[in-house]
């Protein structure tokens, strides 16, 4: 166990020292974390692309004659109710953001006298995980939304495909 904790040591300060190839971080109690510079940047790239993603959903649903707006709310599973989604602070823009909430959209449109009202999650891949499950049949059980959609990417990647959750993960002995 000893012999493991000292490799440890020596990897972060291996790393450390290699400001070309990783970014270190120091906490309040002198506690280094690496990370490293190439999946920085990976992650910078993949946020980028769901943003854009979620745009291209956003005004492929406007265009379908759907009224779209960003949801700022969140489901607590544990208290079971909803409740407003935490801000993040932008330290770089100096500004608060707001897309922070679960589904990422709500969308309504008239359907004859009555409204259809969809809560849409954007996923590139269209995997949702287990928390995210729960709170869509969270969403669905307490008739928050007619519908909870997940917006994909096709195979082809030059459309959008929208998958019912319902239809894909609620079964009817449910």
């Amino acid at each position: 166990m000893e012999k493991e904790r000292k490799e440890e040591i020596l990897d972060l300060i291996t790393k450390a020292g290699d400001s070309d190839n990783y970014q270190v971080k120091w906490n309040d109690e002198g506690v280094p974390s690496v990370k490293s510079k190439e999946k920085i940047a990976m992650g910078k790239k993949s946020k980028k692309g769901g943003l854009d993603f979620e745009s291209k959903v956003r005004a492929d649903l406007e265009e379908k004659g759907w009224v779209v707006c960003k949801w700022v709310n969140n489901i607590d599973l544990v208290q079971h109710k909803i409740i407003p989604a935490k801000r993040k602070f932008n330290p770089f823009s100096k500004i608060m953001t707001l897309g922070t909430g679960f589904p990422d959209f709500i969308a309504f449109r008239k359907n004859g006298d009555l409204y259809s009202v969809w809560g849409v999650e954007v996923k590139t891949n269209g995997q949702l995980d287990r928390e995210e499950k729960e709170k869509c049949a969270f969403l669905l059980e307490n008739n928050i939304f007619s519908e909870v959609v997940v917006a994909r990417k096709s195979k082809d990647e030059k459309t959008i495909e929208y998958v019912f959750f319902k239809e894909k993960y609620l079964k009817e002995d449910d």
